[in-house]
């Protein structure tokens, strides 16, 4: 057992002996050194769930609805936001019938806080047209951590003596791009 123990101890004696020159070298003669530090964080949006907007009896004029989105985004962004039909498309007559309209324009808007570094709230409105096509909406460079706010106005109804009778909808869709 002894000599073992002291086997061991004369290796780790001769490790450090060829090993301690070498360092006290290049430690009295460096007057400066790099160190390479590295890392990243992933890219990442997240947007809550948005629930349906009931509008109920469309015959009212001016209705309108706002609803809050929580939304954030650690790096600048696009959000691209489209409207299936481009309009409150009547489900089985979209083209209405007779002098009843089978279609009701909506105009849609978007408050939207962004960060870069200073607060700044950004604003866009598009028409259901619009949002036909796609409305885009830039970060311009900025971050979101606040989420944002979604507003639905309705217009005035497509047909001369109104809304054909039934039920009425449309599909938004949001996509988030990384710029």
């Amino acid at each position: 057992m002894r000599f073992l123990f002291t086997a061991k101890a004369g290796v780790a004696l001769a490790a450090l002996t060829l090993v301690t020159p070498a360092l006290a070298n290049e430690i009295e003669s460096a007057r400066s050194f790099d160190i390479a530090v590295s890392g990243s964080i992933s890219q990442y949006c997240a947007m809550g769930s948005i629930a349906d907007m009931d509008f109920g009896n469309l015959e009212r004029r001016g209705i309108s609805r706002q609803t809050p989105v929580a939304f954030s985004c650690n790096m600048p962004f696009t959000m691209t936001i489209n409207g299936e039909r481009g309009a409150l498309t009547h489900t089985t007559m979209p083209n209405g019938q007779g002098p009843f309209g089978g279609q009701l324009p909506y105009s849609l808007s978007i408050e939207l806080p962004v960060r870069h570094p200073a607060r700044q709230v950004l604003t866009k409105s598009f028409s259901s047209r619009q949002l036909q096509a796609g409305g885009v909406i830039s970060s311009n460079g900025g971050i979101a951590t606040d989420g944002m706010i979604l507003g639905v106005e309705l217009g005035l109804p497509s047909g001369e003596a109104g809304l054909l009778a039934g039920e009425y909808s449309e599909v938004i869709t949001i996509t988030v791009s990384p710029i």
